[in-house]
């Protein structure tokens, strides 16, 4: 008869334990965020895939040198360009990314000595194919100037 009462207060402390819990977190302040609606600010060190900068007129500051292509130990980049006749410099026709092998290293972003790739902050990327990943960074670069 003793046992019988003592597991029924040790069940009723721990139901009383349980609720003092939920009381006290009750009325803490919610730190859930309604995704679609709302969404968390991106911290400044946050290492998206990479991305082209553009100069004033929107055109790509990567000179081809392929820098980063050699630097990347994934193998996820690849840069083609091409000489106008009558210009000495290089012109960047492609720039692919194969994010789904990318590892967020920073070598292709650190390589580069004319600054023209970083990191993007973008990191809504949920998607079901493979081909989603497989980024035109100089298609995005121009999108994203108009």
């Amino acid at each position: 008869m003793f046992r019988y009462f003592s597991e029924l207060w040790t069940g009723a402390w721990s139901l009383a334990v349980g609720m003092r819990i939920t009381f006290v977190e009750f009325f803490k302040p919610k730190i859930t965020l309604y995704y679609p609606h709302e969404s968390l600010k991106m911290s400044a060190r946050y290492r998206g895939h990479i991305q082209l900068i553009g100069d004033e007129e929107g055109k790509p500051l990567c000179v081809v040198c392929g820098m980063c292509e050699k630097a990347c130990p994934s193998n996820c980049i690849s840069i083609s360009g091409e000489k106008p006749e009558g210009s000495n410099k290089k012109v960047l026709t492609s720039y692919q990314l194969d994010f789904t092998k990318c590892s967020l290293c920073g070598s292709c972003v650190d390589s580069c000595n004319f600054g023209a790739v970083e990191f993007s902050k973008e990191y809504n990327l949920a998607s079901t194919r493979k081909e989603d990943y497989h980024f035109d960074l100089l298609k995005r670069l121009e999108e994203s100037k108009q």
